[in-house]
């Protein structure tokens, strides 16, 4: 299946998860990151501040800055298709933007550099067991993701119902090194999987 057909497929049947099950899935979600090593270990996160039915991330912020870590959000440059990270002291500092997307209002953009991440938090649309995603087909990520020291984990988070078997790919994709949705954490390792090819 191609791309453009699996994002909107997989858009669809997110957009079926009744309000309960969304509330109760990214409650799920945000836990299991925060029990993870990767979570306690790292002093300064980048996560995508969620809109419509993504994985909620707000109260995962919430969370995170109130156990005294440095959370970092992507503001998106649409005219390079580039994200500048930008340090939030205060969930109060976003307001709505493109596409409505909550983003730092501009007295408070502290761009960071991607050198000084220890943790990411990366959406999408669909993920493999491999560490693959099909994104909203902009590219930001895999233009950002290569940016980053050699040693940041990279998580996508999602629900269970995005995770597929295999994605295609293409010679620009970056892998992340988990999945994590509601049943737990998925490591993505192309060793773990040769017997599915």
């Amino acid at each position: 299946m191609d791309k453009i057909t699996l994002r909107k497929d997989i858009l669809n049947e997110r957009s079926k998860l009744t309000p309960l099950n969304h509330l109760s899935f990214s409650k799920r979600i945000i836990s299991n990151i925060i029990s993870t090593t990767f979570y306690k270990n790292a002093q300064v996160i980048m996560c995508f501040v969620s809109f419509a039915d993504e994985v909620d991330t707000h109260e995962f912020i919430k969370q995170a800055l109130a156990d005294g870590k440095r959370i970092v959000v992507p503001i998106a440059v649409h005219e390079t298709k580039e994200l500048k990270p930008s340090e939030l002291k205060s969930f109060d500092e976003l307001e709505p933007g493109y596409y409505n997307i909550l983003t730092p209002k501009k007295e408070y953009i502290r761009q960071v550099s991607p050198e000084e991440i220890d943790l990411v938090l990366v959406p999408g649309v669909v993920f493999d067991h491999y560490g693959y995603r099909v994104g909203y087909g902009g590219g930001y990520y895999d233009r950002f993701l290569p940016k980053l020291r050699k040693d940041v984990k990279k998580i996508a988070i999602g629900f269970g119902l995005q995770v597929i078997t295999r994605v295609p790919r293409e010679s620009f994709d970056v892998p992340v090194d988990m999945i994590i949705t509601e049943n737990g954490l998925l490591p993505c390792d192309e060793g773990l999987y040769e017997t599915e090819r």
